[in-house]
């Protein structure tokens, strides 16, 4: 097994170190947040770092990349409190990762994209409407991460947008009947697949699948 120390890290060439680290912590999510500006300005850009908050009162959080430079979503989320999180499905992976591109402020990413913006139940931000799971949220509330001068988003979940059919009876989501994917590093797009479901772990209790047999099988 190859060992590489924090020592190792300093010395990287710099894209070889952000391939390595950001791949190394796993599988992240891969979603689209969308805003508008208060001048009605769209903005769709993907992020990796949405994660989930809490449930009651419900709630998720990402973290933006340092504000040295200006950073469109942040800035739209500021001067309206609203975004959207839009699932990235595997049938739009590159226009996805062409949010990623730096285009000026007054450019909708949309537009160069072949994303569709679309407006449910008069929410401010747009929804991405390729997208199969999507989210409005409301801004709560941001914590400054001094070690890299980055910024954790707290926000409220206010709506939620799915199809039917990908929700089981005790309310989960079926993320592989919706196409989600995941993110390997900066900018590796996988489909997972589902291995099996568990019920609550108890001590001294055997492990018991939802499945009468592995759903792969």
């Amino acid at each position: 097994m190859k060992h590489i120390s924090s020592k190792d890290i300093e010395k990287m060439e710099k894209i070889f170190r952000l391939n390595l680290i950001n791949s190394s912590t796993g599988y992240k999510s891969a979603n689209l947040i969308a805003t508008k500006s208060e001048s009605g300005n769209p903005n769709v850009a993907v992020f990796s770092s949405v994660t989930h908050m809490g449930s009651n009162p419900a709630m998720l959080g990402f973290v933006t990349r340092p504000l040295s430079v200006s950073r469109n979503t942040y800035n739209n989320i500021k001067e309206t409190s609203y975004f959207t999180v839009n699932h990235i499905h595997e049938k739009m992976i590159e226009q996805a990762h062409h949010t990623a591109a730096k285009y000026d402020e007054e450019i909708s990413e949309f537009h160069k994209t072949g994303l569709t913006e679309e407006y449910l139940d008069d929410f401010h931000a747009p929804y991405v409407q390729q997208s199969e799971i999507k989210m409005g949220c409301k801004y709560l509330n941001e914590y400054e991460i001094k070690e890299n001068d980055t910024l954790l988003v707290v926000a409220s979940i206010e709506h939620i947008y799915f199809d039917d059919g990908i929700q089981m009876p005790d309310g989960w989501l079926r993320l592989d009947d919706a196409g989600t994917v995941a993110i390997n590093g900066l900018d590796g797009y996988s489909l997972p697949t589902l291995l099996d479901r568990f019920h609550y772990a108890r001590p001294n209790q055997e492990v018991k699948s939802f499945f009468s047999k592995k759903v792969n099988s």
